[in-house]
């Protein structure tokens, strides 16, 4: 009997990971139409990035890492928002990294607000060195060149305005869902 709830329980599980990985793709795909009608800032918000983030924190880092590769291809494809080569290319690695850095760093450190801050600004930090060193790659094959000025632009100074958006939204929300016992430990 045990071992058919041990069963029950698995299957209940993985698809509570895949509806909650849909939710977030979904996401990941309208939020941009939401943040682009804000004149400015609209891109900067970093829309696709919170969704992403979440899944990691919720489903663990595998699931996030493939809801990262995912929702800037599925825009790009349909949408060519962002343009696939070298933008969405970029950031499906970037994202993906993202997904599994928050996924595994909240998976080890302890389920407390500040390690789940700490989980978010290394995931943070580690998906912005993945999207670096993909685009040193991506930017190789063509005529442009890859600096370090147009890093920081991108990754850092463009986006200030998502980073302390993903620092007010997530970890509240993550600690909400956990005290909440909707996300288990």
């Amino acid at each position: 009997m045990d071992e058919i709830n041990s069963k029950r329980s698995y299957k209940n599980s993985i698809l509570i990971k895949l509806t909650a990985s849909a939710v977030c793709i979904a996401l990941g795909y309208v939020l941009p139409f939401l943040t682009g009608g804000i004149p400015q800032v609209g891109n900067m918000l970093c829309p696709m990035h919170i969704p992403v983030i979440l899944c990691g924190f919720i489903c663990g880092g595998p699931w996030g890492a493939v809801v990262g590769f995912i929702v800037p291809l599925l825009r790009s494809l349909t949408l060519s928002a962002p343009p696939l080569y070298p933008t969405a290319v970029g950031m499906m690695f970037e994202l993906a990294a993202y997904g599994f850095l928050s996924g595994l760093l909240y998976k080890l450190f302890p389920k407390k607000l500040p390690y789940i801050y700490l989980s978010l600004i290394l995931a943070m930090i580690g998906g912005r060195a993945v999207l670096g060193a993909a685009n040193v790659i991506l930017y190789s094959f063509g005529e442009t060149a890859y600096s370090w000025a147009l890093f920081m632009s991108g990754a850092f100074i463009n986006a200030i305005p998502g980073i302390i958006l993903q620092i007010v939204i997530i970890p509240p929300a993550v600690f909400a869902l956990k005290r909440s016992r909707i996300l288990k430990d």
